[in-house]
């Protein structure tokens, strides 16, 4: 099974290989991720469809929970590595109270990690609950955003894993098609929101670090 999960790895870094240009614009960032400064949001890993979240969520209860997949874990400890590799040095991880993201982030960053409400989950299962500006969703959007535009501690850089819903909630319908895994890269500042910078597939981070 794990030989299975290794070879689909592979799989995909392979057909996701960058072009020679991309390339050379992510290792601009990597070597502008050294010096600290930005904000990672993450969508968790890869995720079994077979089990399905009970709502209201019961976060001590992995039973009513959707977890991540051989596959998703396996992507998330082979990303960890590669940001490892390429010297990206991590502050605070922040992630969704749900286990499927707190499993993202610690693989991710090698630490323990800070689960918030902010992060969990907003759309509860329902995609027509995204990018709604006003109410709950509306009010997670800000915190969300509130979250990535503070600077981490100098020369680091900090790590918050969530779900699409919570994604599209802070930045909009544009990024309904976040992939499990993907990276949306903020650079932060004194003064005035945090700027995207870069969207980072998993399978990119693995490529670059293994080349």
């Amino acid at each position: 099974m794990n030989r299975l999960v290794s070879i689909i790895s592979c799989l995909v870094i392979f057909l996701a290989m960058p072009s020679p240009s991309h390339a050379a614009d992510l290792d601009g960032l990597v070597a502008s991720l050294k010096a600290g400064g930005y904000v990672l949001v993450f969508r968790h890993g890869a995720t079994d469809d077979s089990q399905k979240d009970v709502y209201p969520f019961k976060f001590d209860d992995m039973t009513a929970q959707r977890q991540l997949n051989e596959t998703g874990r396996h992507m998330a400890r082979q990303l960890g590595e590669a940001l490892k590799k390429l010297g990206v040095p991590i502050g605070e991880v922040y992630t969704s109270q749900l286990n499927r993201a707190v499993e993202t982030g610690k693989l991710l960053g090698g630490k323990d990690v800070s689960p918030v409400d902010a992060l969990t989950d907003s759309g509860a299962g329902s995609s027509s609950g995204m990018a709604n500006p006003d109410g709950k969703n509306g009010k997670i959007g800000r915190a969300v955003r509130d979250l990535v535009n503070a600077p981490p501690k100098a020369g680091l850089n900090n790590l918050a894993v969530t779900h699409k819903t919570n994604v599209t909630d802070a930045f909009g319908k544009e990024f309904a098609d976040i992939r499990e895994g993907e990276a949306l890269v903020y650079k932060t500042g004194a003064s005035g929101p945090a700027v995207l910078i870069a969207r980072v597939q998993a399978s990119e981070w693995i490529a670059r670090a293994g080349s």
